[in-house]
């Protein structure tokens, strides 16, 4: 007993010595600098964007056509990049971003939607913000003009996180969104690719003409941003997969497979086949990886999409940004539009694998 006594009797003793030693002290406020230290510091208003991952070769496009695609993205990352120059929070240009890729017939979202098997046109979009992880979507409607826009209502003027079909145009439809006719959404080179995809289907099976057609499961805009106060806002918007069946959604409007925003951490907004990105649960996956395995933002996205999903056997790619500033745009198909913009008149904006 008397031994026992005098055990803790000389730790107590080595504690308050310890206590009273000014290197100990020294050492602990060291240690507490060098944490705060390791806090990230606030990168520039910044904007990242992309608009959709899949075969996408120089020899396939003619020069008006790389022209043409360029241009578009520049004019999203300049309209998006304007409202953070303006102080305006990053959800605004989010939103600003991706309505201009919305009413472009170039991508698969808005008015240049793919079709499903039935003819029709049904579209898939989702938000989130990174300053308290509030997000909304909808899916599968088909008269709402500009769904990320509706995505946006959902998280704001309601308190649901997603909405689908009938359901999400009604309340679209009361919150004061425009609707438009079905045929809004129609181009022509989407139905013919439709048609293309069915007759290879009749002839060889499902699997067949996905293998003929890759590009067929590709297809999203998205964007990412970062404003002046540190506040993340991630968007993606899409028509889904071509000649897809019975009220298919995919992994755009899913928050944590293919759009996700924490300002600890990063926002992220992706593209590919969807299915394999649900699965894995992509985005949300990159914003792990940093948190518990305090990976750096590229090191997380290029061990998901160069490994990870390539073991899966999922194809696509996404677009990243955290808290520094910091961009990461990895994909392992052929090409992805893709760009960003962190300094005024400077949009950067790529196409090609080879392209950095």
């Amino acid at each position: 007993m008397k031994k026992t006594y005098q055990y803790y009797l000389s730790i107590l003793i080595f504690f308050l010595l310890m206590a009273c030693d000014p290197t100990t002290r020294e050492a602990v406020e060291d240690r507490e600098i060098s944490n705060e230290e390791k806090t990230v510091k606030q990168g520039p208003i910044s904007l990242v964007i992309h608009g959709g991952a899949g075969t996408i070769k120089r020899e396939n496009m003619t020069e008006e056509q790389d022209a043409e695609y360029r241009a578009k993205l520049a004019e999203a990352l300049e309209a998006g990049y304007s409202k953070l120059e303006s102080g305006a929070p990053a959800m605004d240009a989010v939103i600003a971003a991706i309505q201009i890729m919305e009413a472009s017939p170039l991508f698969n979202a808005g008015v240049g939607a793919v079709f499903t098997n039935k003819g029709k046109n049904e579209l898939d979009a989702a938000v989130m913000d990174g300053k308290n992880r509030n997000a909304g979507a909808v899916a599968g409607v088909s008269t709402i003009k500009s769904p990320i826009l509706a995505a946006l209502s959902v998280m704001d003027d309601s308190p649901h996180v997603m909405m689908s079909g009938p359901g999400a145009e009604k309340f679209a439809e009361e919150q004061g969104l425009e609707l438009v006719d079905p045929e809004y959404f129609f181009t022509q080179s989407r139905y013919d690719a439709l048609q293309r995809v069915k007759k290879r289907e009749e002839e060889k099976g499902n699997s067949a003409a996905l293998l003929d057609f890759p590009d067929s499961k590709f297809g999203t805009v998205g964007c990412v941003a970062l404003d002046k106060d540190g506040n993340i806002a991630a968007g993606t918007s899409t028509g889904g997969m071509t000649n897809k069946r019975y009220g298919r959604i995919g992994d755009a409007p899913i928050i944590a497979a293919g759009t996700y925003a924490d300002n600890a951490t990063c926002g992220v907004s992706a593209t590919g086949h969807g299915e394999y990105f649900i699965r894995s649960v992509v985005a949300y996956d990159v914003a792990a990886k940093m948190k518990y395995a305090g990976m750096s933002l590229d090191g997380a996205a290029n061990k998901i999409v160069y490994e990870e999903l390539v073991e899966f056997g999922g194809s696509g790619g996404f677009i990243a940004l955290d808290k520094a500033g910091n961009i990461s745009m990895p994909f392992n198909t052929s090409g992805m539009y893709r760009g960003y913009m962190n300094e005024k008149g400077k949009p950067n904006v790529f196409i090609y694998k080879d392209e950095k």
